[in-house]
């Protein structure tokens, strides 16, 4: 499993217009990181390539595991979740076929599937189709894989911004827990989390590219 994320000289682009270069930067086991910077900054786009989606211009993205290096590939397709804006939900199905699909599509059994009904308050949701749900309702719904099928890295884009002010403290709360159980957290944010984390300010390597 992923205890560690390394990061080197990294540098990104997107279309035609240069995100950023030479980002270093280490996450560790137990570490959250708040990414922060202005609109295009190259938030989503960090998020995006460290689970592989995209292809860095420069630099390398490792990941360690506690006998060594592990193979990105192998390391992303069991070690990361990413929520991310676009949640990738089917709006024509019911919530809960949702939801039990995305769970068990990313390896959870029954008992993952019923802490994360139990700590995201999804039961409630269940008898609705996804496209009549809320901006909240649906975050939760997508982020209920992540508590069913535990994986050790988190990357989250604006995880709370939908949530009303219970369900942001909840989510804090299960943050928290993946925190001191060892995971990781690498979280694009506008606004502060509600635990104590690290930051990375994108916008300071504007000057570099």
């Amino acid at each position: 499993m992923i205890r560690e994320v390394r990061v080197e000289n990294l540098a990104l682009m997107r279309g035609d217009r240069l995100l950023f270069r030479g980002l270093d930067f280490t996450l560790a086991a137990g570490q959250a990181i708040s990414l922060v910077g202005r609109n295009g900054a190259g938030k989503t786009s960090l998020l995006r390539a460290i689970a592989g989606f995209l292809r860095p211009l420069q630099g390398s993205i490792a990941f360690e595991g506690e006998g060594g290096a592990l193979e990105p590939e192998e390391a992303r397709s069991r070690g990361l979740h990413l929520a991310g804006h676009q949640d990738g939900l089917k709006s024509s199905r019911p919530a809960e076929a949702e939801f039990r699909f995305q769970a068990r599509w990313t390896g959870a059994g029954e008992d993952g599937m019923a802490r994360a009904r139990a700590a995201l308050d999804l039961d409630v949701l269940f008898d609705l189709e996804v496209r009549k749900l809320s901006a909240g309702q649906r975050r939760r719904l997508s982020l209920g894989r992540l508590l069913a099928s535990p994986r050790p890295l988190w990357l989250l884009d604006e995880p709370l911004a939908p949530l009303d002010a219970d369900h942001r403290k909840a989510f804090g709360a299960l943050m928290a827990e993946h925190l001191d159980g060892g995971g990781m957290i690498l979280a694009a944010v506008h606004d502060p989390l509600p635990l104590v984390t690290e930051t990375l300010d994108l916008g300071a390597l504007e000057d570099v590219a």
